[in-house]
């Protein structure tokens, strides 16, 4: 886009957008975001453009009921707050069609661009099944704002992480369960697997490139993976230790290897593992530490993770 132009106004409805628009240096060209977006510092005063039409509060069953109602009666589990985004005027709107429980849907703010601004924004969707599809969106989000450059040198920084990451991992390879839903339990997919692949473990459940399976209590036990990791979609470190001792205080928990031997973690998934951005890569990272203590130095315990057991 011209840079002789008006100033370029882009609205992200998605964390993982805005990390990206921002790290590709249009932090000041952001007009709006979603709800959720809160990283990096000075976005959550930007006008707010989505609002959740589920109760975020309840259990981890509860909040599964209320999103599996929704889409059996083809209800939106987000809505695009339509006035306020006619009212932004955005020329670029970023959103995502994966997966209509992470946020707004792809229909929805067709329609909205279409009913209040005419069509005259370009909506960049981004769908990030996992590490390549990711680099994908970077370059695409990228070329929308005349920044490929920028879009390369981010995704080789990347990229050369992950393969220091992987190069320093020892040989030795603990079977790995990361959770991506507690009730009913839920083993993450996508891109994880991947950055459990880098950080040197074996991810006994997910599969790259995948969505999150459903996992049967009965494969759990009998796989007894080594560690495990909590990183349920849209909770912090507090809530993710909370759902870790909720499952851990029963008996069959108790009875698994990796609780046995203390492996057992909480991290902060919803800033890091399930954002499909730039800190993948600490997320990566935090897997590092999590799997093999001691071998690179700690810079995420304590804030983005900690042991529970």
């Amino acid at each position: 886009m011209s840079t002789d132009a008006a100033p370029l106004k882009i609205v992200s409805l998605l964390p993982a957008a805005t990390e990206i628009v921002c790290a590709l240096g249009f932090q000041d060209s952001l007009v709006g975001r979603s709800h959720e977006c809160d990283y990096p510092a000075g976005v959550e005063t930007l006008p707010v453009c989505t609002r959740a039409l589920i109760r975020p509060g309840g259990t981890s069953a509860e909040i599964d009921t209320q999103v599996k109602d929704a889409l059996k009666n083809a209800l939106s589990i987000y809505e695009v707050l339509s006035d306020e985004l006619e009212r932004l005027g955005p020329d670029v709107i970023v959103t995502q069609d994966q997966c209509e429980v992470c946020a707004v849907a792809l229909y929805d703010v067709e329609a909205a661009v279409c009913d209040r601004l005419g069509n005259d924004a370009r909506i960049v969707s981004l769908n990030p099944e996992g590490l390549d599809k990711v680099y994908g969106d970077i370059a695409r989000v990228a070329a929308t704002l005349d920044a490929e450059s920028a879009g390369e040198h981010l995704i080789g920084t990347m990229k050369n992480g992950f393969a220091a990451l992987s190069a320093a991992a020892p040989e030795e390879r603990p079977g790995v369960f990361c959770v991506e839903w507690a009730d009913p339990l839920m083993a993450a997919g996508n891109w994880v697997p991947e950055l459990v692949d880098i950080a040197g473990g074996r991810d006994l459940f997910g599969t790259p490139g995948a969505h999150a399976p459903w996992l049967e209590p009965e494969r759990l036990f009998a796989e007894d993976p080594d560690v495990i990791v909590f990183m349920p979609c849209g909770f912090g470190l507090e809530r993710s230790e909370q759902e870790a001792r909720a499952l851990l205080a029963t008996t069959e928990w108790r009875n698994l290897s990796a609780v046995r031997n203390g492996r057992i973690y909480a991290t902060d998934g919803n800033s890091y593992f399930n954002r499909p951005g730039p800190r993948l890569l600490d997320s990566a990272r935090i897997l590092a530490e999590i799997l093999y203590p001691g071998a690179i130095t700690p810079t995420f315990e304590g804030r983005a993770w900690k042991a529970v057991a």
